[in-house]
């Protein structure tokens, strides 16, 4: 059996005036999608617990099969993972964006998309002046980065994408051990006004990185490896974001890089796309995410978004689905978002996501869609989302 799990990160949305009064799904022409809709299984699941932080890491557990009440210790340590760095069992991991303020205000969460170049160069002089015995930058892509600390850290920290256009002020870190992190934002930001990239950022009119943000803090997890949990040895991942990239590594998996994929809505959808159907040749299953419809949602671009999730259909759906179908029998394929992330309010719900599937002995019940509102209209919700896993490998 051959096995393609395609997820179109924050496709999910509400409906949008400037739409026609339509999600973004519905305004794409994607039929693909809706060939899985209609010729599969459509409805509605639920990845992240209501009681937990409305993230992707949280939500990707759940869509890989791991539930996140018992696996989920923070984004960062994922991320610490895709890129090997040695955490050790008393070192805590944060997220560290880079981000733009302005008077106050959270203007960008990814300073303007800010290239994994100049992200790099702007980590490197926050080592040279902020790094010691305790605490290390790590740079990653684009605006994402990471900081290890060694110590206590006791704090409450926020997502930066879930305060765009507000006071930054109310979300810094709070807790007992909040004051070193309050601190090293602070000093990020005389620090990073004075950087050349950001002069030349200014001078071009894109957002410069102003100030860190530290976010998604956790200590590394351990999960069991995904062939003992499901008996699927031959797995791989195809993704730009280092979340990804380590559950692929923390689970047993295959990750393959795809030049071009950049995390953002200029991503190479055919190379994914191409680099899936090739991974199939010698892996039993493949997971395709693809992160730009999540961008968009960020940005409050919904013709954006509906492009990307378009593209995805086009470039990534249709060719896994044509040589899947190929293959005769002894296939199947699973589309769905991770979570919502609608472009009116700029960052993720908790809300429920349609998810499609289609192949070898699943039958269609009733002819749908692949939209919210067809999801929901059917009768197959899954509340607890680590359960959907299973459904669609072993369904009958």
């Amino acid at each position: 059996m051959k096995y393609a799990i395609v997820i179109p990160d924050g496709a999910a949305d509400l409906a949008i005036e400037e739409l026609g009064g339509r999600t973004p799904l519905e305004a794409a022409d994607i039929p693909n999608m809706d060939w899985i809709a209609a010729n599969g299984k459509c409805g509605t699941v639920r990845n992240v617990p209501p009681e937990m932080p409305c993230g992707s890491d949280v939500a990707t557990l759940s869509v890989l099969g791991y539930d996140p009440k018992e696996y989920y210790t923070g984004r960062a340590p994922l991320e610490a993972a895709a890129r090997g760095i040695q955490v050790g069992p008393n070192e805590w991991v944060f997220r560290c964006n880079l981000v733009t303020i302005i008077d106050g205000i959270m203007e960008d969460h990814s300073a303007g998309n800010i290239s994994s170049e100049e992200g790099a160069a702007l980590i490197d002089e926050l080592n040279l002046i902020l790094a010691n015995e305790q605490l290390r930058f790590y740079p990653g892509v684009s605006y994402r980065h990471l900081l290890t600390f060694a110590g206590k850290a006791d704090v409450t920290t926020t997502p930066p994408h879930d305060i765009l256009g507000e006071p930054v002020t109310p979300h810094l870190p709070k807790g007992p051990d909040s004051s070193l992190f309050r601190t090293l934002i602070d000093r990020s930001e005389a620090i990073l006004a004075e950087a050349e990239i950001n002069r030349v950022r200014r001078d071009l009119g894109e957002n410069p990185a102003t100030h860190i943000w530290l976010w998604g803090q956790g200590r590394m997890p351990k999960l069991p490896a995904f062939a003992e949990r499901f008996g699927i040895a031959d797995a791989a991942s195809i993704s730009a974001v280092d979340l990804v990239r380590g559950l692929s590594r923390l689970i047993g998996w295959d990750h393959i890089e795809v030049a071009g994929a950049t995390g953002f809505i200029d991503t190479n959808y055919a190379g994914k796309g191409a680099a899936a159907i090739e991974a199939l040749a010698d892996h039993d299953l493949v997971f395709v995410h693809v992160e730009a419809p999540d961008e968009a949602g960020h940005q409050a671009d919904a013709t954006g978004k509906v492009h990307a999730i378009e593209q995805i259909d086009r470039h990534v759906v249709g060719p896994l689905l044509k040589y899947l179908r190929g293959l005769g029998d002894d296939w199947r394929i699973l589309v769905l978002p991770d979570h919502p992330t609608p472009c009116s309010l700029r960052t993720h719900t908790h809300n429920p996501v349609p998810f499609a599937l289609a192949g070898t002995r699943i039958e269609s019940v009733m002819q749908r869609t692949f939209t919210e509102d067809s999801a929901a209209a059917s009768d197959l919700h899954i509340t607890r989302g680590c359960e959907l896993m299973e459904f669609f490998l072993k369904v009958r």
